[in-house]
């Protein structure tokens, strides 16, 4: 059986980027491996969950930086047990961090579960701002409810961590395998679920909905249970992210939060999960090198801050590929394939003509 080159091609850079991963502590500075790389890996999960919706569900969701942020909250009010330093915030409720981290997750995939049953029903513009909606409320509910810790953070979450995780205080490298543990098993689960019958329906519903109902799926339930998985892929991000930060607060869950996860989703390319991390070490990297490149005095004529500059980029991105970084790489491919073929005059010109006498 003959291999699509596309596919082994992308397998041999898969496989080379996972090796760099693996040997990324060798290859990059402390500073590389812990703001830029942990970060792409947390932060490009994230992104995944939503890409995931995306892609397959036809379903662009707002909702899952406020997915990320109440997996973190419910992790620091359920491992919190008080003390000086700013530590003494939440419900302090010193539960071990093994269940903690059991609890955060399973209570921040029912209430990604819920989110999906009250949207399930809307499509479009109505399905985007239903779950912005979802967002504000989660960031004004943990903001004004003092006893969930209010606007100030929860902090400490990153020293009461389960025994396999090790010291993430003081060896980083330890908080960066498991992120990238994390994400390739996120990344593999996702490429498996989309070929099984439950993803293959969710896609079919994704392009013919009513059909698909006419057809015998119950189309808000496949929904749901779709949005609750994406939601656990975001909880799983957001304890990483409470790990790698060492605390959470509302901003955590903020309208510019959502708008960043939003921008690397786009700027990877919603068509492809391998868009996520793509979009993420963009992101990240623009964001933590952008006071670099800017002059004390600003760029010429427009000024300049971070927002300016991954602004730009991000309209040129689009502006070249509406699919994103993924979609450069699509398009590259298929011209470098047309390029590779003969003209279609000299392939007639070749193929012997049928009852031509030899």
């Amino acid at each position: 059986m003959t291999r699509d080159p596309k596919t082994l091609t992308e397998r041999v850079i898969a496989v080379a980027v996972l090796a760099v991963a693996l040997l990324a502590p060798a290859i990059f500075s402390a500073y590389w491996l812990d703001a830029i790389l942990t970060q792409t890996l947390i932060f490009g999960l994230g992104a995944a969950s939503l890409i995931f919706l995306s892609a397959y569900g036809g379903m662009i969701s707002l909702a899952q930086t406020a997915l990320m942020g109440v997996a973190g909250y419910a992790l620091g009010n359920m491992v919190s047990e008080g003390g000086a330093g700013g530590e003494s915030k939440g419900l302090l409720l010193g539960w071990d961090p093994t269940v903690s981290l059991i609890a955060a997750l399973l209570v921040t995939t029912f209430i990604a579960f819920v989110f999906g049953a009250v949207a399930a029903r809307s499509y479009g513009i109505y399905f985007l701002m239903l779950t912005l909606t979802f967002g504000v409320v989660a960031n004004l509910f943990v903001g004004s409810v003092t006893k969930l810790g209010g606007f100030s953070p929860i902090a400490g979450i990153d020293s009461r961590v389960p025994g396999f995780a090790g010291d993430v205080v003081n060896d980083r490298q330890r908080l960066y395998y498991m992120a990238l543990i994390c994400a390739v098993v996120a990344y593999i689960a996702i490429k498996y679920i989309v070929r099984t019958p439950f993803g293959l329906s969710l896609q079919g519903i994704r392009d013919e909905p009513v059909r698909a109902a006419s057809l015998g799926f119950t189309v808000p339930l496949h929904r749901m249970l779709a949005f609750a998985l994406a939601g656990f892929f975001a909880a799983v991000a957001g304890v990483l992210a409470a790990w790698w930060n060492g605390q959470i607060s509302p901003d955590a869950l903020g309208l510019n939060a959502t708008i960043s996860l939003l921008v690397m989703a786009v700027i990877g390319g919603l068509a492809r999960i391998e868009g996520a991390w793509l979009g993420a070490l963009a992101f990240i990297v623009i964001s933590n090198q952008a006071n670099n490149w800017i002059p004390a005095d600003g760029l010429p004529v427009i000024g300049g801050t971070f927002n300016t500059v991954i602004g730009f980029v991000f309209l040129a991105i689009v502006l070249v590929s509406p699919d994103g970084l993924m979609g450069i790489w699509e398009r590259a491919w298929t011209v470098g394939r047309r390029k590779g073929r003969p003209p279609a005059a000299e392939v007639a010109l070749s193929e012997p003509v049928a009852g031509a006498s030899s």
